[in-house]
């Protein structure tokens, strides 16, 4: 049985994603393989107007799932650190929302934590273990760049570990 899924780091500057294709034998539940189909960054110039940026975010998101057609949207939920940037990214995590409900996409959630927790096996992990791990798990000979689209492949491969 294969699954596409798409993992969303949200950003009001940078929306990072990752899609990951998985397969997995019904017969035997071990037999899985996860492979990276594609990543990169959605973003927006900070000089241009909010109602632009988030515009952007809606029209390049839309393209971005007919073009991968994703089973599933696997999301990093907010994480408080300075007031005015939170409210910046749920904004923009608010576009995103509404983009997965138009196309009725079935999504999960993950704390920064919750990832960390999967991917490294400690929730206080350090951003680069995440990162090494998203690299080791694709098989892939260097982190993705830029950290926004590793960090997508993270929350997609939780949803994979999850699911």
């Amino acid at each position: 049985m294969d699954k596409r899924i798409l993992g969303l780091d949200p950003g009001l500057a940078i929306l990072g994603f990752g899609v990951i294709t998985c397969q997995q034998n019904q017969a035997k539940v071990q037999d899985t393989s996860v492979n990276m189909l594609d990543f990169g960054v959605i973003s927006t110039p900070a000089n241009a107007e909010m109602g632009q940026r988030l515009c952007t975010i809606f029209d390049d998101l839309h393209t971005l799932i007919k073009e991968l057609q994703p089973d599933l949207v696997a999301i990093e939920k907010l994480f408080f650190y300075r007031m005015s940037n939170t409210i910046l990214v749920a904004q923009a995590r608010g576009v995103v929302m509404l983009v997965l409900a138009q196309h009725r996409l079935p999504y999960v959630e993950f704390t920064p934590a919750q990832i960390k927790q999967a991917l490294t096996g400690y929730g206080n992990a350090e951003k680069y273990e995440v990162q090494e791990a998203v690299a080791r798990e694709l098989n892939l000979d260097a982190i993705p760049k830029p950290d926004d689209a590793a960090d997508a492949l993270a929350v997609a491969l939780t949803a994979w570990f999850q699911v």
